[in-house]
């Protein structure tokens, strides 16, 4: 059984076509006869995966070809879900290296190579999108040679195979300059080069390495066999971090067959299987020979580099939209994310109505917030703050590596706005008409750059970032200038009022929106924070008024995404987030209390 199994990662920066890839593999292996989602993104399968186009959670599914079975496991490209990388690639032999042929292997792609070339995995190199104008094939082959070779691959790894092709288009070759009409060849690759598992004996062994969940029964571990035979009501021990040993027994065992799973007797190593009927166990435990248990080493885990305060949404509009609005509700639902999120961490503060939660980056944990308003909660949430250590007395702050493509005219402006905010430009190099520059830059640099970067590049920069070390404290980073315009009242507010105070800023509201004290509804033209009244309507009188009435233009309100709004608010504001609207308002609603708190 063992010759025929092949487990593999897939690993590619954001939109290199990983899941489109995906998806052909699978139609391929013929598993789904006349399937009506096939070409549909099928391994995306929650609403914000399509929606950003970006894999956030790991799954699992498996195509047979030639009588051997693939298992494919599909990893996240982005740093900040390092957590779901590092279990993933602890059930693969051999991973699969997926690069754009125009823009070569890109940050992302090496955070999650690196971890694969650590643990001893042999890549299969397949360079994508070859049918691109101006792509550059035999260029990129050379980049990921050389970036392997700096990540310290050994000799066996650095003897890779290379595919080139088109995975939209449904063809794969050995022979860019040769188009073929399936991907056969990248099915024969992977079952000639990836490793078969090797076969170990001794008692059973398996690292729980991620979970799902069903409201039939339960918990189900997933895992890879690591050695010896698991089998359906045998007694088996769980060892947690601690080394605590609990007994249980298997109630059923599955395997992946296509989307869906299969129950079977027995699964011997190097399959990768679910377990139901396991109580009370976390991803990291090992499941193991309940008479001579002997774990496998635990999962390490990326520490958080950021945090967030959340806390119940106590605005006047509190409970108009959102189903879950009491602390009890969001601290379930905390709890519960911390289950299978191994990069959170949830700790509470003085108040029982606000928690800190710890995470990779703001795209980390505004995928968790975004996910709970789509559930119907409603929160508040603070100015992200990154993780400020102690370190032999002094003080330390993450800094990450991160990197810009633009077109060469803008090249000066994102580099004097990254070195305004401590970066540090390490090298610059043109591509055609664009540029690429790397950087080292605290995360606190990060924070609210890429809006600022869009609007000086006319929205062209491309940007990505990852996490390298703590190094100490770079100085003070110059903050946003301009102060915030405060609503002064509740009420509607009117477009006689907006157009009026045009002068003063801009507007994050429409007219005829509800708004209330305290809310920010637009960016002062100038320092520090002004009151505005934007509920005023005209006032109208019996006598014909002098001055005729003008029309009214006005500008349209930038409407920011969540991402963009916690990058944007300052350290007295907060983010009000419901299942229909993402309001910016002040911690402090009243202005008098505004006035005595910053006295």
């Amino acid at each position: 059984m063992q010759k025929n199994i092949r487990n593999i990662a897939i690993i590619a920066h954001v939109d290199h076509g990983k899941t489109t890839l995906v998806d052909k593999m699978l139609m391929a292996g013929r598993l789904f006869g006349d399937h009506k989602d096939v070409g549909e993104l099928i391994m995306d399968n929650n609403d914000l995966e399509r929606e950003r186009g970006i894999t956030i959670l790991s799954k699992n599914v498996s195509v047979i070809w030639n009588n051997t079975k693939i298992n494919i496991i599909d990893t996240p490209g982005h740093s900040d879900f390092g957590g779901e990388v590092e279990r993933v690639l602890n059930m693969a032999d051999g991973v699969l290296l997926l690069v754009d042929a125009f823009e070569g292997p890109m940050p992302q792609t090496r955070f999650v190579l690196e971890k694969a070339l650590k643990l001893g995995l042999k890549p299969v190199v397949v360079i994508n999108k070859v049918d691109k104008p101006n792509c550059r094939p035999e260029e990129v082959q050379e980049m990921v040679f050389d970036l392997m070779f700096s990540l310290d691959a050994t000799e066996e790894q650095l003897d890779f195979e290379t595919i080139y092709g088109s995975a939209r288009d449904g063809w794969m070759s050995d022979d860019w300059n040769s188009k073929s009409d399936n991907i056969n060849s990248l099915m024969d690759t992977i079952c000639n080069h990836i490793p078969a598992p090797k076969k170990e004996d001794g008692s059973p062994q398996m690292l729980i390495t991620s979970l799902d969940y069903s409201s039939y029964v339960g918990r189900i571990a997933i895992g890879r066999v690591k050695r010896g035979t698991l089998k359906t009501g045998m007694e088996v021990a769980l060892v947690n971090r601690n080394g605590d040993i609990k007994k249980t027994r298997i109630k059923e065992l599955n395997v992946f067959n296509g989307l869906s799973r299969t129950t079977v007797s027995e699964v011997h190593n190097g399959e990768i299987c679910a377990i139901i009927g396991l109580e009370n166990f976390e991803i990291g435990d090992s499941v193991c020979d309940a008479e001579n248990p002997e774990p496998l080493d635990p999962i390490a885990i990326d520490e958080p580099t950021m945090s967030m305060l959340f806390t119940i949404n106590n605005s006047p509009f509190f409970g108009k939209e959102g189903k879950y609005v009491t602390s009890r509700h969001i601290k379930e639902r905390l709890d519960k994310e911390l289950e299978k999120n191994l990069a959170l961490r949830v700790e509470p503060t003085d108040s029982a109505d606000a928690w800190n939660v710890y995470g990779r980056g703001v795209l980390h944990l505004s995928v968790l917030i975004e996910t709970m308003r789509r559930e119907g909660y409603e929160l508040q949430v603070g100015q992200p703050r990154v993780i400020i250590k102690n370190i032999g007395g002094e003080k330390h702050e993450p800094v990450e590596e991160l990197s810009i493509d633009l077109p060469d005219e803008f090249s000066g402006k994102a580099i004097e706005m990254i070195s305004n905010r401590k970066g540090e430009l390490l090298s610059m190099e043109r591509k055609e008409d664009r540029v690429h520059l790397q950087f080292n830059i605290p995360s606190r640099g990060i924070i609210g750059v890429r809006n600022s970067l869009l609007t000086a590049t006319s929205g062209e920069a491309v940007m990505s970032h990852r996490f390298i070390e703590f190094q100490p404290w770079k100085g003070e980073i110059a903050k946003r200038q301009n102060g915030s315009l405060i609503s002064m009242e509740n009420g509607t507010s009117f477009a006689y009022s907006i157009d009026k105070l045009q002068d003063r800023g801009k507007f994050f509201i429409f007219p005829q929106e509800e708004v209330y004290m305290g809310q920010v509804v637009g960016e002062n033209s100038r320092e520090g924070d002004l009151t505005v009244n934007v509920t005023k309507s005209k006032k109208l009188t019996n006598m014909r008024a002098s001055g005729a009435d003008d029309k009214m233009r006005i500008a349209p309100p930038i409407v920011f995404s969540l991402e963009e709004a916690l990058e944007y608010i300052q350290a007295d504001e907060y983010v009000e987030v419901t299942p229909k609207s993402i309001r910016l308002r002040k911690i402090l609603l009243w202005e008098h209390e505004r006035k005595r708190g910053s006295k």
